[in-house]
């Protein structure tokens, strides 16, 4: 699986361990502001990626540059004209995520997985 960041805010950040990246599905679901940190791009051909491999990946990426929050943007499956023309071909269908990295504050008194979506 091949990944790219697009750095959004440069300000340097304190690396953390990949299980403290919470993971939301949307802007919205994060508690309270933040910031974007980095745009993370992710693909890999659908025989040997997932959905939750790629989110692992970004959560992984998040974490290096110090992000605390992952927003899913866009997961992409590659259509059933394309697996089909891969296999034919012999060229594997790519299975595409876009994430953001954020910033955000945890809300007093409230343990990091309470904010879980």
């Amino acid at each position: 699986m091949r990944t790219s960041i697009t750095t959004l805010d440069p300000t340097p950040r304190q690396r953390i361990e990949p299980d403290q990246v919470q993971v939301f599905l949307q802007e919205s679901d994060v508690p309270g502001p933040f910031a974007k940190i980095a745009l993370i791009n992710a693909e890999g051909p659908t025989g040997y990626t997932s959905e939750n491999g790629m989110i692992q990946k970004g959560k992984k990426k998040a974490a290096e540059l110090g992000a605390n929050g992952l927003v899913l943007n866009q997961m992409q499956e590659p259509s059933a004209g394309s697996k089909v023309a891969g296999a034919i071909f012999g060229v594997a269908a790519q299975r595409h995520g876009t994430m953001i990295a954020i910033s955000f504050r945890q809300a007093a008194g409230l343990p990091p997985d309470s904010t879980k979506r």
